[in-house]
């Protein structure tokens, strides 16, 4: 559960998105998408924490190191430490040196770009299918985003450093990482084209269907203002599109409060973005290495 003081600090920083309710089966999927935040965060304070072992059940939960190989999974743990992070806490901002590498585990973390002074553009969400750093998996050093936890829970931090070691001596977690990065920008690519030809309603079921799958949870709260700035869309076209999914028995909404009644019907009212996204995702991270030429 989320405490009311971290609630309000991220409300002053997410306007339109309160606290999750907890679910309890979760699938993890991938999002992008857009989103306001008008004043930043200062990064939270964090408690040196001393070292633990880490079981390689927990890692397990994380989609990129399950793909390890088990010796160079235990080697990675080995410099990893398990983290709670909080709501509303920052774990980087653009133009600063990256710090730490984050594995969620039972987390989320947004990925918000900043326009100027008061616009902003959510590019990423990311669960337990992905890590949060991977602009040096491409051998940058500074963020280009924002990191916001939105979903608070466990997650594995590694230094920079120690992560960049790991990288160099790891030909096997420099390919799981790659094809990573290929995954986030196809569905960069498919985002993109989504919300240029796709009607409002299918594209609001998608977004719903994507959240439900990082926030751990079949209710939250939104606004209808931060729906419409997530979307691209005027208010009045969300309230219509909210409106009819609500008619078909596929979601409750009322006074900002969504449930997801019927994932199958939602997702058979999405559009077609929402399971391309979850194939390019399967496609790029099943991609076996290439092998040089002879």
């Amino acid at each position: 559960s989320v405490d009311r003081h971290s609630a309000a600090m991220l409300r002053c920083a997410y306007p339109g998105f309160c606290a999750l309710a907890p679910r309890q089966a979760f699938s993890p999927a991938p999002l992008c998408g857009e989103s306001p935040l008008e004043e930043p965060l200062a990064r939270s304070p964090r408690h040196q924490e001393s070292p633990v072992s880490i079981a390689p059940s927990a890692a397990s939960c994380n989609h990129l190191l399950a793909a390890l190989p088990q010796r160079e999974l235990l080697q990675l743990l080995d410099k990893c430490e398990a983290v709670d992070l909080k709501f509303g806490e920052i774990l980087a901002e653009p133009g600063e040196p990256i710090r730490h590498v984050y594995f969620p585990t039972h987390s989320a973390i947004v990925l918000v770009t900043l326009m100027d002074d008061r616009a902003s553009l959510e590019v990423g969400l990311v669960g337990n299918e992905g890590i949060v750093g991977t602009a040096l998996v491409l051998d940058m050093a500074v963020s280009p985003q924002r990191a916001l936890v939105q979903v608070p829970g466990a997650a594995l931090r590694m230094e920079a450093d120690l992560f960049r070691q790991a990288l160099e001596g790891s030909p096997e977690l420099q390919h799981v990482l790659k094809r990573y990065v290929h995954a986030v920008m196809a569905q960069l690519a498919q985002t993109a084209g989504c919300t240029r030809f796709h009607v409002v309603e299918a594209r609001l079921a998608r977004w719903l269907l994507m959240t439900q799958d990082r926030a751990h949870a079949d209710s939250f709260h939104v606004t209808h203002e931060f729906l419409a700035q997530v979307l691209g869309v005027r208010r009045v076209g969300i309230t219509r599109a909210a409106t009819t999914l609500q008619g078909r028995g596929l979601i409750r909404y009322a006074r900002g409060n969504i449930t997801i009644r019927d994932r199958a019907g939602l997702e058979a009212a999405a559009c077609g973005c929402y399971a391309a996204d979850k194939l390019s995702y399967a496609q790029s991270m099943a991609h076996p290495p290439l092998r040089p030429a002879a």
